[in-house]
């Protein structure tokens, strides 16, 4: 391959953060290139619908390239490139006992980033420290239990340990007893998020439970519950614990009431995962009802030649000023025809995905379609990698939210009428089912597949175990609940 098919290549696998910092690369280090500030957004906003019209409308050879560069597996449209140059697990599955969202979606409203808090759990920790008046020694001891918590909250050390560390690096007359270390742990356990430097669970969820009010409804039948019988509760064991503790059944409905108000996992409120940003490559909306896609006009800069420095290789006198601004010239031409390309080869994908799955614009994922990149690829008339290029790390907007464009494609299974159903569409079906289940008695994997069984979709029982943890739902006893 050329080398100005490679970048071609390159450029349409990047994602639109990753072409961003491209395109600034490029503007910083070739003086031939730069910015075009005039208003771009409606001229390109007109131009992609224009597009999006001669391809959504027909799929005929009028558009679409006659002729594909193949090498090694690689393809793609030489006609475009080419006219000008070429914490415990159990606990956690308790505590998150309804359906967890699935990842292909992701919802309107998180496509507005805030950016989280940089200040660490041990920064946030220290700064209270600093604040809490200590003796020297019981805050040299408060420091060292600080050094200890890890970043999910949980004391690492146990206070003999922290003892046997601390006194290794005292003199004798400055040893400090046992008593000691523990009375400066619960001060410190009493920080903000209330809980933190637990040793365990157990005594995470107790020390915020000791914050409530004495005549709390239930509170010493909770505390009972969670210091004495913690691994049933987890196990959601209701029968067995209320045998053992004697409680009716609403009664142990107002203590998981109380024991829900609790946190897990304290730290969870002060770490947090830096922000991913994901910027939409195309939108998709219904306009006099056809479904049309668009270019964000926004994702990317639009770029030009500068045209003064481009005119100057006619006028300067030196060869070798001459030979610079004319290769830097090239180079600027191969890179806007490269990202014309990309925009070209994304909008033609898209909008066939659009005509594919029209189904899931308009009723949702369980009517999408089952689509194969082979599909897409045949349709579009190009190579199966070019299509896996395009739709890796691109994103959707729709009217549904923001999807990446693998999200479209899934596997087929057959159903008793001889039809065909998408797996995706199945994986809704079982979210919506779950969804809706009694959560005293939740659907077993085998009831699932019997519903589906109905409604003509024959799926056994290991594949809808296996769709139900591909969307991180529980199975049926750990959904069980009695609230």
């Amino acid at each position: 391959m050329t080398p100005q098919l490679q970048q071609a290549i390159r450029l349409l696998q990047l994602s639109t953060l990753d072409l961003q910092q491209e395109i600034q690369e490029a503007l910083d280090s070739n003086p031939l290139l730069e910015v075009d500030e005039q208003d771009y957004t409606e001229e390109s906003a007109g131009k992609n619908e224009q597009k999006a019209d001669d391809i959504t409308v027909s799929a005929s050879a009028d558009d679409t390239p006659s002729e594909y560069e193949q090498d090694s597996g690689e393809a793609l449209n030489k006609d475009t490139i080419s006219d000008d140059m070429a914490m415990d697990v159990s606990w956690d599955e308790y505590m998150s006992a309804a359906p967890a969202s699935s990842s292909g979606p992701m919802p309107e409203d998180e496509s507005i980033y805030q950016g989280a808090s940089t200040e660490t759990l041990h920064e946030y920790l220290m700064w209270q420290l600093q604040l809490t008046p200590f003796s020297p020694t019981d805050e040299a001891i408060a420091i060292a239990i600080v050094e200890a918590v890890d970043d999910s909250g949980i004391l690492t050390l146990s206070c003999e340990d922290l003892l046997a560390s601390f006194n290794q690096e005292t003199d004798d007359e400055h040893e400090v007893e046992l008593d000691e270390i523990e009375a400066v742990l619960k001060r410190i356990q009493l920080f903000d998020p209330v809980g933190i430097a637990a040793r365990s669970l157990q005594e995470c969820l107790c020390i915020q439970l000791n914050q409530f009010d004495k005549d709390t409804p239930y509170i010493n039948e909770t505390k009972m519950v969670l210091t004495d019988h913690i691994d049933l509760l987890a196990a959601r064991d209701y029968r067995t614990l209320m045998k053992k503790t004697k409680l009716k059944e609403e009664e142990l409905k107002e203590i998981m009431t109380l024991i829900h108000t609790l946190n897990p996992k304290p730290a969870d409120t002060i770490v947090r995962e830096e922000s991913e940003y994901v910027i939409p490559d195309v939108s998709v909306k219904k306009i006099k009802g056809r479904w049309v896609v668009e270019l964000n006009p926004d994702s990317m800069p639009k770029i030009r030649v500068n045209s003064q420095y481009a005119a100057m290789s006619r006028t300067v006198k030196s060869s070798g000023d001459s030979q610079f601004i004319r290769s830097h010239l090239q180079e600027a031409k191969w890179f806007i025809k490269s990202l014309e390309s990309r925009n070209e080869t994304l909008l033609k994908v898209t909008n066939c995905i659009v005509k594919q799955q029209q189904a899931f614009f308009e009723h949702g994922p369980e009517a999408m379609k089952p689509m194969v990149l082979n599909d897409v690829a045949e349709i579009v008339e190009m190579h199966e990698s070019t299509i896996s290029r395009v739709t890796t790390q691109k994103y959707m907007h729709t009217p549904r939210g923001i999807f990446e464009l693998k999200y479209f494609f899934s596997s087929h299974v057959s159903t008793e009428n001889g039809g065909e159903c998408s797996s995706t569409a199945i994986r809704a079906l079982i979210k919506k089912l779950i969804a809706a289940e009694n959560l005293a008695k939740p659907l077993s994997d085998s009831k699932i597949a019997d519903i589906l069984a109905e409604q003509g979709i024959k799926v056994a029982r290991r594949t809808i175990a296996k769709y139900r943890e591909s969307l991180a739902i529980p199975p049926s006893n750990q959904r069980k609940s009695l609230i």
